[in-house]
């Protein structure tokens, strides 16, 4: 018999320390930054690189930056410390700082610049509401963001009528221009890029073949040729004395651009769908439209939203070409603000440019971070 129990423990299991919760800062970096020595040795390094440039670079950029100051004298200060060579400061913020409104709105009339203040207001009211989900009316609100607030927006933005001078769009520039092109682009590339995207797929030879040639077409070539064309080559085929506003031109020739790759990346979740949902519809009686509309496109386009999101990031900053038609973006009248005779320092471009970079990022975060967040709310799979 006690060979048959031989096998029985007779004494308990010692105790074992619990398990570390992954939750304390401790768990976390054990998780995320020591879990290998892969791990280990990246983190280690990368701990030495921000040791050895995070004091200068914030030393540059905060303690011996250049706050106030009326023209360039106040940024050529010698540094006391040493840590700077002679003769340079940290950074000019005051050139930023005396350049601001003209970064924000270029050479728009200061005495009316309440106008394009009234449209970014009216924007972020607008925006806010439509981003949160649990907010009603979202079909009410889509429809003042992208229709009733454009129209608003070029009465008051160009005048001319009720009352508003007339401010013509050569002196347009800034952020303002950043944010007017990109806007313009995101609403009219989304719709345009389901249509080519279906329109690539569809069984019809001749809206298949032209939506192909489109397609193809413009992404072959490069934004800064699109620009051209729309700027240079379009006033060829108007007749003498009819003109287009060149603003008008590049708001045309970025949105053609950027439907083109927004067609690619709806394709690709179209043929991410599988066949069965398309025969479940066909099954239910659904004509093209409704088959399209509330069973295909919803789950195409969820699989895509982060190349879309990708596409609009990309046209955000693709923005800054336009430079090149005479027309100054963010990026464009930080650069030309460097040939100013009272701020020419050796630190002021290095400044203007962390500054407009900065600014450009800050965007670019919040559009990447907001699709992270719609990416986990309509993930069926996740739990909220």
């Amino acid at each position: 018999m006690a060979e048959n129990l031989s096998y029985v423990r007779d004494h308990f299991i010692a105790a074992e320390q619990p398990p570390m919760s992954g939750s304390s800062a401790i768990g976390w970096m054990r998780k995320n930054l020591f879990s290998s020595w892969t791990d280990s040795a990246m983190t280690l390094i990368a701990a030495f690189a921000l040791l050895y440039f995070l004091p200068g670079a914030i030393d540059w950029l905060f303690l011996s930056a250049v706050w106030s100051g009326a023209d360039r004298t106040a940024c050529l200060t010698v540094d006391q410390g040493g840590t700077l060579p002679s003769g340079w400061s940290g950074a000019c913020w005051a050139y930023v700082g005396d350049r601001f409104i003209q970064f924000m709105f270029g050479s728009y009339p200061r005495d009316q610049l309440w106008r394009p203040l009234l449209v970014a207001g009216m924007f972020v009211a607008l925006l806010v509401p439509l981003l949160i989900p649990k907010v009603p009316r979202k079909g009410l609100n889509a429809i003042l963001l992208l229709v009733a607030l454009p129209i608003a927006s070029y009465f008051l933005l160009i005048g001319g009528r009720f009352g508003l001078s007339h401010v013509e769009t050569t002196l347009w520039g800034g952020l303002m221009v950043t944010l007017i092109l990109s806007f313009v682009g995101i609403v009219i590339s989304l719709p345009a890029g389901i249509l080519l995207a279906l329109g690539r797929r569809s069984q019809m030879p001749v809206v298949r073949t032209a939506s192909i040639a489109f397609i193809e077409l413009i992404r072959g070539v490069p934004l800064i040729t699109v620009l051209f064309m729309a700027s240079v080559l379009l006033p060829l085929f108007l007749e003498p004395g009819n003109s287009i506003d060149k603003f008008l031109r590049a708001l045309i020739g970025v949105a053609i651009f950027a439907s083109a790759y927004m067609a690619e990346v709806i394709r690709g979740g179209l043929q991410a769908i599988p066949k069965g949902q398309y025969e479940a519809a066909d099954a239910l009686g659904l004509n093209y439209f409704h088959k399209m509309t509330f069973i295909v496109l919803p789950q195409a386009i969820k699989l895509v939203i982060p190349g879309i999101v990708n596409t609009f990031i990309g046209m955000f900053k693709d923005t800054s070409l336009v430079t090149i038609i005479s027309m100054y973006d963010l990026l464009g009248i930080v650069k030309a603000s460097f040939g100013d005779s009272g701020w020419i320092t050796p630190v002021t471009p290095l400044t203007g440019l962390i500054f407009a970079g900065f600014t450009f990022w800050l965007f670019c975060f919040g559009m990447s971070r907001y699709s992270a967040f719609v990416e986990r709310r309509l993930d069926t799979g996740h739990k909220r």
